[in-house]
């Protein structure tokens, strides 16, 4: 556990107060705040209205850490603020972001041609897409968790939420930083460690590190004596971070450059028993099944390998100017990227369905924004932005020739030679049946946004916003010649004579409403609608045919036909309805946050297969709930922490996705979401004091697939931790941890299965492990 010195008890309940102020709000103390305060007093500020504010006057529904917590807890990979989020799910520990889950929705394409339902956001600029948006954390100021369509706080449109979070900043008053370390079982050790030099009272850098590496916890069976005992799941990751500050008379700056290197296993896949396996089991017998005595284990040839590596570079720069009846802030943000992933997603001991991808891309944001400094009843902010993004994408398909010809086992053949021979051809193998396709996209927008805020009396105010946005994307798709006999058959179903190119631009405005009552000083109730949107885009594995050749839009060797066109779907929409309630009781010692909302979501992008795979816009979503945390300070040693979600949703006229699905839940959405933690701390000598702590978070069972099949519903899970450590007032913290405590099994997400392929899940979840961590902090950091 990582403590900051000085009043080390309220630093600590002020960490742990901004999880359970943030659900439907956000925030975290600054240190003199809580060094000053009392137990329970920490007044939590944030700026997500552009402006500072106390957190309980913030009408938006959010979840908020500061460092402390992060700390304390080893967030340190962006998802893993995702476990003790309600509403949120879809914690994978791939680079992927297509599974992450905020009130039942999530990004249902995992290409590159649309773009990502939940926003990641690093010190306010816009993070990408998969490969790009995930990152390590480190030296952190603050991570914010959002719910709800979010298209006033950053220059880029969230529709479902958003994850946000901020480094720390270089300060002038002194030279100050700390060293961590970790060491845990499977060869788990940790590093990371920062130091602020101020230059002279206007300047400042700030220098920060981290290092982990980790061994996998999964064996392969099928290659266990081979592959030496192999264990998947591991990773290597190392990231440096330079940051800057300057001040200057009515204006400062913030610089921040910053490199990544990820280096970690690929998603591993446990094919289930069901009523698709039996299909199998006539072709190939027996045996291609994972063991079901070791659930960490599982069964693959992994064709393309196991891979999930990425390089990413990130510059930007914040510029703030004091205009006395306004401030305006330029934020730019420039991030390249490279990445490579490989995976096998069939599940099974059968060489077949593997996937690969490879990816370079660079992104450029900027944003220009004006808040109003007035003292009236009418405050407002407006601001427009910019980004252009390049994508240079490779994907790959491959599955066995044998593999893929033995289907026609049903008319007695079991291999190519023998299937090729009935119709007098000679069958020449190759090294598999690899399908690849390319993708180039050029993508731009801009969008434009202006709020107001009116205090109607002392006591109640209202707000109104809308933004207009327009995305322009310039896409080109080339499925790529097939070198095996079998042709292309089986994946995209064609190839293309080059790359067929489309640009297309989407458009629309998206208004907000919120009404903030106070009924006392510790009482805020709020009410807001709000529209969200996310562009249309393309399908990144099929294009849309052009009619010819008996309808078929192929030649005969399956070439597509002049005309083709890359596969477009149009944009995603919501209204939101929400009413939440945040506040305390006199002495500030318990805290509450409650929220309700609805929601109508149409348009969902969603993929399916009629003659190549395709991706269009199905279905209508209709989603209540409801989501509290409660806070308690029990004297001065303990602090409860209990927070929960409740998702009801429901979908219809998706029936070209899966037939019969009216009234289905969406796929990875559990109903229940929670989240305990109980924390005690005690002063033992005159200069040191004892931690411990005890965190729960859990979740309900969840289908992996719009059919709601009975195989396709994963279990629900819980998952303990308990933490024993001692700081003292030199600067030394040592903490000592046991996560997983019950090594329960189980697992991120998962595909329904259908016709020859099972219903799967992924990400068997980390063992218990034992680890600990020191840590120095010195110069009062």
């Amino acid at each position: 556990m990582k403590i900051r010195m000085g009043n080390k008890r309220a630093r600590l309940l002020a960490g742990v107060s901004a999880i359970s102020l943030g659900l439907g709000m956000a925030g975290t103390a600054t240190a003199q705040e809580a060094q000053d305060s009392d137990q329970g007093d920490v007044e939590t500020i944030v700026t997500v209205g552009k402006r500072p504010e106390n957190v309980l006057d913030v009408p938006v529904a959010m979840t908020a850490y500061n460092a402390e917590f992060m700390d304390r807890v080893n967030l340190d990979d962006v998802k893993d603020l995702i476990k003790f989020s309600p509403g949120f799910a879809g914690d994978s520990k791939d680079s992927f972001i297509d599974f992450v889950n905020i009130r039942g929705i999530s990004t249902i394409d995992y290409g590159v041609g649309g773009d990502p339902s939940v926003g990641f956001f690093k010190n306010n600029m816009y993070q990408g897409r998969q490969g790009s948006a995930v990152t390590s954390m480190y030296d952190m100021e603050r991570a914010e968790v959002l719910r709800g369509p979010q298209g006033f706080l950053f220059g880029r449109n969230a529709i479902s939420g958003a994850i946000s979070f901020h480094t720390k900043r270089p300060d002038m008053e002194s030279v100050n930083g700390y060293v961590d370390l970790g060491v845990g079982e499977r060869g788990l050790w940790e590093a990371d460690g920062a130091i602020n030099l101020p230059v002279n009272e206007n300047f400042a850098i700030r220098v920060a590190g981290y290092t982990s590496h980790e061994d996998g916890w999964m064996t392969n069976t099928l290659n266990a004596t081979t592959a030496a005992g192999k264990k998947y799941g591991g990773h290597k990751k190392s990231a440096g971070r330079f940051s800057a500050a300057i001040e200057g008379e009515g204006w400062d700056a913030f610089f921040v450059a910053e490199y990544e290197d990820r280096d970690q296993d690929g998603t591993v896949y446990r094919a289930q028993s069901d009523e698709f396996t039996d299909n199998l089991e006539d072709i190939f017998g027996t045996g291609w099944m994972p063991d079901t005595d070791d659930l960490r284990s599982f069964k693959s040839h992994l064709g393309l390998g196991n891979d999930d590596s990425g390089e990413i570079v990130t510059i930007n720069a914040e510029i703030n100017i004091d205009l006395e009846f306004a401030t305006l802030t330029s934020l730019t943000g420039f991030k390249d990227h490279k990445y490579n992933y490989a995976e096998n997603y069939g599940g099974t001991g059968l060489d077949m369905l593997d996937y690969g991808q490879e990816q370079d891309g660079d992104y450029f944001e900027e944003e220009i924004r004006l808040v109003s400094n007035t003292d009236g009843p009418l405050s407002w902010y407006a601001g427009a932005s910019f980004y252009k993004e390049n994508i240079d994408a490779l994907f790959k398909s491959r599955s066995s020739e044998d593999i893929m010809c033995a289907y026609y086992n049903y008319y007695g053949y079991d291999n190519c030679a023998d299937l090729y021979a009935y119709y007098s051809y000679a069958f020449t193998p190759s090294d598999g049946l690899n399908e690849p396709s390319a993708i180039i996209g050029e993508y731009t927008g801009w969008a434009a946004y202006v709020n107001m805020a009116y205090e109607v009396t002392d006591k109640f105010d209202v707000e109104v916003g809308v933004r207009y946005t327009k995305d322009t994307k310039d896409f080109s798709f080339n499925a790529l010649p097939v070198t095996s006999d079998l042709g292309p058959y089986w994946n995209i179903g064609f190839t293309t004579d080059g790359y067929v190119r489309e640009k297309i631009t989407w458009d629309d405005y998206t208004p907000r409403f919120i009404a903030r009552y106070r009924p006392d000083d510790n009482t805020m109730i709020y009410g807001s609608i709000t529209k969200g949107y996310k562009s249309g885009g393309f399908n990144s594995f099929g294009a849309d045919l052009t009619d010819g050749n008996g309808g078929s839009g192929v030649d005969d060797d399956y070439v597509a036909l002049p005309g083709t066109t890359p596969n477009e779907f149009g944009p995603e929409t919501v209204w939101s309805y929400e009413l939440g309630v945040k506040g305390s009781n006199p002495e500030n010692t318990i805290k509450y946050d409650f929220a309700g909302y609805y929601y109508k979501y149409e348009g969902l992008q969603f993929t399916y297969f009629d003659r190549s795979t395709q991706t269009a816009n199905v279905g209508e979503v209709t989603s209540y709930g409801v989501e509290g945390t409660v806070q308690a300070f029990l004297g001065e040693n303990v602090n409860v922490i209990l927070s929960g979600s409740y998702n009801h949703n429901e979908i219809k006229d998706a029936n070209l996705i899966a037939p019969g699905s009216d009234g289905n839940r969406l796929s990875g959405a559990p109903k229940y979401k929670g989240a305990f933690l109980l924390n005690y701390t005690a002063p033992v000598t005159q200069t040191g004091e004892v931690n411990a702590s005890f965190e729960l978070a859990a979740q309900s069972s969840l289908f992996v697939g719009l059919g709601n099949i009975p195989s396709g519903e994963m279990e629900g899970w819980a998952d303990a931790t308990v933490r024993l450590g001692y700081a003292d007032d030199a600067g030394w913290s040592i903490t000592a941890y046991v996560e997983n405590v019950f090594d329960k099994v189980y697992y991120d997400g998962g595909y329904e299965g259908g016709d020859i392929q099972p219903t799967v899940f992924f990400g068997p979840s980390r063992p218990r492990t034992f680890g600990a961590r020191l840590s120095y902090r010195f110069g009062g950091s």
